[in-house]
């Protein structure tokens, strides 16, 4: 059997909490299959030598396998890595809810890799294609012969090509002719009716009516020759029926977004881009109708059109990947001939329409949106040719009803992350068809019932992260397609069984986090295909089996908290194919023997022995040889000695974690030659003597150029850590923050200028040491930093003024120092808290130090700065008031006399301000509150008079983009100024016409923006006085603000920061996003009601579109994962940030404490961690806490909790979350989604 013939195909699920699931899908090796090999690698090798997309090879090829990480223990170190998931006890709860994931629509077992442009990425049935269409009729009974996994491959390369432009054409025998493909659109037409007689599998798409004829995708390059039989007829000019044409416009006129390409003046609507359309009759002169809607990833928004349900012909509709919102229009469920309908990855709400009559649909998928209600069962009864259903990561709820058995043809079914509950009911095991069934992360209970061993097509089983108890039946023998098979996070009990632990065709099994025992028994010789095993968190007993090794396919081991005896058996020096494994918290004695012994494994590249070995001393036998390892974490196991000498062998070491021992004697300096290690944490240990200068040497934090080299063959297991402030999460190695973690030792000697060298460092964490000297100023050239930690050592001189310019740093601590002199203000220094500069008598300046003497005040430039770094004045911790909407826009009516005055003052003293207010811009223009209002002018010396020249003695706080000023106006008004000072405002018309934008922003949850003016070069916004200040002050500053802030002001402060928000979301025109949501930006009134400040100050600044780079605005505690890797804020972000509001309300805590318990820093993390250990009660602020009001702050939790989802697409819209929190105390049931930052 030829290795080469296998196809592993792998799907990684969300990584919150690990890897939950391993999905591997091995193809079974047939004879027909060698005719299914020919086609996609013998016939397509030209086209891979030429094109790079035929050939054996990458025909089938997947994804490298990436080692995979975790932070565990309770220290908040990286102290259990593992290719699964997070070993850590508190999360490890059967029947806990895992992350989500994102869907990757439908994939059936047996078919090739998904492609990004696909349909459905792994289609039940392949789209047709033209070639086969268009073929002769004497090819027919050759067609015929392939079997339909032939056809799969078939279809995954008319797939690549919808995505990439390419096609493989065929030849005359259904063979792909590699000699054919080229850049383009090219294809053949014989002008050939289609065959009414289609079977699953076939090449050729199922007729629509006797005359009807297929066309395939015409695009923008227009129709081309094929090289043999007839001309394709020419869609791009051809007029589509007056009906059809009508029911295109409607659908754009309901659209908030253009169409690219789409002329709603021409009739020729064939040639639209996405657009597919065939005849009607046989005469090319013939009026032709759509038959395929394809407008996949085209950022559409708005609402869907009911007129799409009068294209008659319509066969295939492709909307998903695009941010439409509202119901699923009726209409579309009496499609007569509609076989495809993709509406995933949308946010689509409402519940499913009812009344379906989808005769011809055979694929169905709504995955991603917001669907709510019951599951749709009735598509079972008019609709039963369906062969895929998926309905995954919505809102369904109730049980799972009866009805599914008559879908006879099913073959996939994915109701996985939704809220079904109930027991699975038997009905579901009629479906004897059905090869891939996915209903992890729902809240089915009861037993599994042992019919299911009657689906003897199963390929593929998930029935991860529910309430499901009892044995597993054993029923594996039957399931003889079966392979893969994930029951993880559930309540069973019993043993393995018997079957399973001898099935031939099982390659991935999981069953983590259950509550299994006996002995680990595994039938090897039996278990031929088995790739990956994870049994962590169960109850076996006894030692690890010694016959591993004969599983010769294993790779993959997860036996992470179990407690063995023994130690690692000695026949693992032969498990040659062993490429991760986690023995984690296992309770194993004898590290030196165990590295001997796994130094044999060549293959090995990740090693996870955390939590073992205790009070050992750390090996330092230097002909160990791990030169092959990548990942290597002994972390958390008090070991004794020094760093190991065979390390400096291990010259492919990418991440290396001894954190939390006893180590001792200096930093080796041979690190600075491990040309790979970019992840170091020595952190927690005895370290002492310098940091060795080499160590600034380390190529890959110079250069980031990080090279993965895996096995391809291998699944993409991700890489993940959390660390105790961001708990983010790193899909890959390569993705990992590039780190050097040497906190808590007795490292001495100065911090090195050299470091700045390391530019793409992102964290630096040299936090309680005795280090001395300055903090060099080269530290501003490490541009990536986001973490510098510098705080509990002996450093003394000032803090540099040039670290303002590092824009991504996020995290800055020099606490307890000898430093002197200013604090910085500018950059994101400004949005920092006070304890990051705590226990340094010399400081002065802001964040609670002591006022500097006047050589060092601060000055708020007015004159404009030539440097860009100068532009982000950062977001503040702001007391106070006007945050709220943005922009001081920058009008200035005499130019030119301000140019003039501007050049005579530029030295003017920052808060002098010039008296001659007659030479510079005066106008100071009035926004609106209401329609009927006028627009008003009051002059600049008014606001200089208000302000007392903008004395420090009115300013009431900082905010996100500047200071902010207390004024009484001439006529008693009461109103806060905002100064924004900086150089790259947008240009006046644009900066004006985007400040009246926002100053229509009206909502009684909302700060009003009432005026704008420039006054040498600083913009002024006027905003409404709020009287009680903002949330932040109430809840964290005021001595007795929390016990004033009872429980009914708290909800009714989230039910109004909900309101404006969702607002700003859905209801303002154009929509806002806030990018900046925290409690110092939600002010209150003189009745304590909630309004949002700041919103839309970034879109002043500079020029971006809605959704803004995230180095602009965030602040610390508030900020979502996800904008560690991506350079795009989204309103999902803002959901986020609300969450961790309302965590703020409910616990009285800050987002972060630095000054805090190393266990509850983090504030997401520490509630986190709190619910896994069923202690919510403990959470709550006892100041508000009571028996009265405990359903309503758990209700408010529940919903914090889903806004803190790590997949930003399973978070609620912001209107969702207003009809929840409204709801609370009312009669109304509130039902959010019960999940914890999966």
């Amino acid at each position: 059997m030829d290795d080469r013939m296998q196809l592993v195909d792998t799907r990684v699920v969300d990584l919150s909490t690990g890897i939950d699931e391993i999905r591997l899908t091995l193809t079974t090796l047939m004879r027909d299959q060698q005719a299914h090999r020919e086609v996609a690698g013998g016939r397509g090798g030209r086209a891979g030598q030429r094109g790079g997309r035929g050939g054996r090879g990458d025909a089938l090829r997947q994804p490298p396998l990436q080692p995979d990480f975790v932070d565990v223990d309770s220290e908040d170190t990286l102290s259990d890595v593992h290719p699964f998931a997070e070993d850590f006890a508190q999360e490890d709860v059967p029947g806990r809810r895992q992350p989500r994931r994102r869907a990757e629509g439908f994939r059936l077992a047996r078919s090739p890799p998904p492609r990004a442009e696909a349909v459905f990425p792994h289609p039940p049935f392949p789209n047709p294609t033209p070639e086969a269409a268009h073929r002769p009729t004497g090819d027919r009974d050759v067609r015929r012969r392939h079997d339909f996994r032939r056809a799969e491959v078939a279809d995954e390369f008319h797939h690549r090509w919808r995505a990439t432009g390419r096609r493989e054409l065929a030849d005359s025998n259904g063979d792909f002719d590699g000699e054919n493909f080229h850049q383009g659109r090219r294809f053949e037409e014989s002008r050939r009716p289609l065959n009414a007689n289609r079977r699953f599998g076939e090449f050729y798409p199922a007729e629509y009516g006797p005359n009807i004829f297929w066309a395939d995708d015409f695009d923008n390059y227009g129709q081309q020759r094929a090289q043999r039989h007839h001309t394709v007829p020419d869609f791009h000019n051809q007029t589509c029926s007056s009906n059809d044409l009508n029911s295109l416009r409607t659908f754009v006129e309901h659209l908030e977004s253009s169409i690219d390409g789409w002329d709603l003046d021409s009739s020729n609507c064939c040639g639209w881009p996405g657009i597919t359309c065939g005849f009607l009759s046989s005469s090319l002169n013939s009026t032709a109708v759509v038959v395929t809607l394809h407008l996949t990833r085209q950022r559409l928004t708005g609402n869907l059109s009911e007129s799409l349900g009068n294209l008659g012909h319509l066969r295939t509709l492709n909307l998903s990947h695009n941010n439409l919102r509202g119901s699923i229009p009726q209409s579309l469920m009496s499609l007569p001939n509609l076989e495809t309908l993709d509406l995933s990855y949308n946010d689509l709400s409402g519940s499913f329409p009812g009344n379906i009559n989808l005769p011809s649909i055979t694929a169905l998928n709504v995955s991603e949106n917001e669907i709510t209600g019951r599951v749709p069962v009735e598509i079972c009864i008019n609709s039963t040719a369906i062969r895929a259903l998926s309905a995954e990561d919505n809102f369904f709820s109730g049980f799972l009803p009866v009805g599914f058995g008559n879908c006879s043809s099913l073959e996939e079914l994915n109701l996985a992350s939704n809220s079904l509950s109930g027991a699975i009911p038997d009905d579901l095991f009629r479906l004897f068809n059905l090869q891939r069934l996915d209903l992890r992360e729902n809240h089915f209970s009861g037993r599994l019932s042992g019919l299911m061993g009657n689906l003897s097509s199963l390929v593929h089983v998930d029935l991860s992260s529910n309430s499901l108890s009892g044995n597993i039946p054993d029923i594996f023998d039957r399931l003889m397609q079966l392979q893969y098979f994930s029951a993880q996070s559930n309540n069973f009990g019993g043993v393995i069984p018997t079957t399973l632990s001898n099935s031939p065709t099982v390659v991935s099994i999981n069953l983590r986090n259950n509550s299994l025992s006996g002995t680990i028994d595994l039938n090897c010789s039996a278990l031929v295909n088995l790739v990956s095993i994870d049994l962590a968190s169960n109850q076996f007993h006894g030692s690890i089996p010694e016959n591993l090794p004969n599983c010769t396919r294993l790779r993959v081991i997860n036996f992470a908290r179990i407690t063995f005896s023994g130690q690692v058996p000695e026949s693992f020096v032969n498990f040659q194919s062993l490429s991760y494994m986690s023995l984690s918290n296992s309770s194993l004695p004898n590290l030196g023997r165990t590295l001997e012994i796994l130094q044999h494994c060549k293959n090995l590249s990740t090693l996870v022995l955390t939590l073992n070995f205790r009070d050992e001393m750390m090996p330092n036998n230097v002909s160990l040889d791990f030169s092959g390892l990548r990942t290597l974490v002994i972390a958390n196991c008090r070991l004794t000695g020094r760093v190991p000498q065979w390390l400096s062998g291990s010259k492919n070491l990418q991440l290396l974690d001894l954190s939390w021992n006893r180590l001792e004697g200096s930093i080796p300096s041979w690190f600075g030659n491990m040309w790979s290690l970019f992840y170091l944490d020595l952190s927690n240990n005895s370290l002492t003597g310098y940091i060795p200068l080499e160590i600034t040497q380390m190529q890959s934090l110079i250069s980031g150029n990080i090279s993965i080299s895996m096995d391809e063959s291998l699944p993409n297991f991700p890489l993940f850590v959390r660390r105790n402030q961001t708990r983010l999460k790193y899909r890959r190695v390569v993705s990992f923050p590039p780190t050097l973690e040497l906190g808590n030792n007795f490292l001495t000697g100065p911090v090195w200028p050299e470091f700045g060298n390391l530019r793409e460092l992102h964290v630096l964490d040299l936090k309680r040491n005795n280090l001395s000297g300055p903090i060099p100023s080269s530290l501003s050239q490490m541009t990536s930093l986001e973490t510098l930690d510098l705080s509990f050592n002996n450093l003394n001189g000032t803090i540099p003024s040039s670290l303002t310019a590092l824009t991504f740093l996020s995290s800055f601590d020099v606490a307890h120092n000898s430093l002197s002199g200013p604090i910085p203000t500018d950059g994101q220094f400004a949005t920092f808290p006070k304890s990051s500069f705590e226990g340094n008598d010399g400081l002065c300046g802001d964040h609670g130090a002591r006022p500097c003497p006047h050589e060092f005040t601060p000055r708020v430039s007015i004159v404009r700065s030539r440097r860009r770094d100068d532009t982000i004045v950062g977001m503040g911790v702001g007391i106070g008031v006007g945050s709220v909407i943005l922009f001081a826009l920058v009008f200035v009516i005499f130019r030119l006399s301000c140019r003039r005055t501007f050049v005579r003052q530029e030295n003017v003293d920052d808060f002098a301000v010039e008296k001659d207010v007659d030479q510079v811009s005066s106008l100071v223009i009035l926004c609106p509150i209401r329609d009927d209002d006028d627009k008003g002018t009051i002059h600049l010396d008014d606001l200089l008079k208000a302000t007392d020249d903008f004395d420090q003695s009115n300013i009431i706080g900082c905010g996100g983009f500047g200071l902010v000023y207390r004024a009484v106006l001439s006529d008693g008004r009461k109103v806060a100024i905002k100064r924004l000072s900086g150089d790259n405002f947008q240009m006046e018309r644009e900066f004006r016409a985007e400040v009246e934008t926002l100053s229509r922003a009206q909502h009684p949850n909302l700060v009003p923006l009432q005026g704008y003016c420039k006054h040498r070069g600083d913009c002024l916004l006027i905003y409404s006085y709020m009287e009680n200040g903002s949330l932040d002050y109430w809840l964290h500053e005021k001595p007795d603000g929390p016990a004033s802030l009872d429980w009914g002001k708290r909800l009714r402060i989230a039910c109004g920061a909900a309101r404006g928000l969702a607002y700003l979301h859905q209801s303002c025109e154009p929509r806002i996003l806030h990018r900046d949501i925290k409690s110092s930006n939600i002010l209150l009134d003189g009745m304590f009601e909630a309004r949002l400040a700041d919103f839309g100050l970034a879109r002043l600044i500079l020029p971006y579109d809605t959704h803004v780079t995230t180095d602009l605005v965030g602040t610390l505690g508030y900020i979502p994962p996800e904008y560690s890797q991506a350079s795009v804020a989204s309103y999902k972000g803002d959901v986020y940030s609300f969450g961790v509001v309302l965590l703020e309300l409910l616990t009285g805590k800050r987002p972060v404490d630095v000054c805090g318990p190393r266990c509850n820093r983090d504030l997401v993390a520490w509630v986190g961690e709190m619910k896994t250990q069923k202690r919510v009660g403990e959470v709550f602020d006892p100041l508000v806490y009571d028996k009265r009001h405990a359903h309503e702050m758990v209700s408010v939790f529940e919903i914090a909790c889903v806004c803190l989802n790590k997949n930003p697409r399973t978070r609620p819209c912001t209107g969702k979350l207003v009809l929840w929190l409204d709801s609370i105390g009312s009669t109304s049931e509130f039902r959010p989604k019960d999940e914890l930052f999966s």
